[in-house]
């Protein structure tokens, strides 16, 4: 397979690098299809590469002892799966996998480290890349202890609008309740309550972004700040424009 056009990638870290790193980086990518549930990171296991997500939704999940999970960052095509490699840490507790199927870009872990170690300013761009991840589970614990559940819910769905393609956002009620922390049943009354304000449109394994900008104004000042780091230390928009069509 030739490798990836800089140009036509849909990575927004990929776009960020400079020319003759993305071409060293990507001669030994491959392209891969991702179906919803398969795994990327396995807790306490190391991995072979790293995943620049090009489609679809990743989930990073947090579990106790006693098997209590909930969902502690997700990832589309503004990141990278695998993030803990920056790090230095071979494994990481939490797992990754798919939610929404799609497709990725992976690369070596040896072949990654090498350009790190390499290129200073680029491994700083990945540096911040995780700081913008620190902020987005910061920013969800804030959420969690001082927004209500309406709020939460407006945000996890402006984020997962962010991070996919179109309007239509292929969520079950189950994976909601993971990234909420809440039961199912919660999440159904709330998504109700959003439909009606003619915000959503929610159907089986399927919500449907109508009006983003009231979804902002019930979000209120849960979601942001994150998106705003991102596009300061990164350069690229990860938000999605209130007017931009599916």
């Amino acid at each position: 397979m030739p490798a990836p056009d800089q140009r036509n990638v849909r990575n927004l870290l990929l776009k960020a690098l400079p020319t003759d790193v993305f071409d060293l980086l990507m001669a030994g990518a491959e392209m891969v299809q991702l179906p919803a549930k398969h795994v990327l990171v396995e807790s306490d296991q190391p991995n072979e590469h790293v995943c620049f997500m090009e489609e679809g939704l990743a989930s990073m999940v947090a579990t106790s002892a006693e098997d209590e999970a909930v969902e502690v960052g997700h990832v589309g095509y503004e990141g990278l799966v695998g993030a803990h490699v920056v790090l230095k840490t071979d494994t990481t507790p939490n797992r990754t996998f798919l939610q929404v199927s799609g497709s990725g870009l992976l690369v070596s872990v040896t072949t990654f480290r090498r350009i790190l170690a390499e290129f200073p300013a680029v491994n700083d761009m990945f540096l911040n890349y995780v700081h913008c991840c620190d902020i987005q589970l910061a920013q969800s614990a804030l959420a969690n202890g001082r927004y209500n559940m309406h709020e939460r819910l407006a945000r996890w769905l402006l984020m997962c609008h962010d991070r996919l393609i179109g309007n239509d956002l292929p969520l079950t009620h189950e994976f909601l309740s993971l990234m909420l922390g809440v039961r199912r049943s919660g999440v159904t009354n709330e998504l109700h309550v959003i439909e009606g304000m003619r915000i959503i449109k929610a159907t089986r394994g399927n919500v449907r972004v109508i009006d983003r900008a009231k979804l902002e104004e019930i979000a209120g000042g849960s979601y942001g700040i994150p998106e705003r780091e991102y596009e300061r230390l990164i350069g690229l928009p990860v938000r999605r424009s209130v007017s931009r069509k599916a």
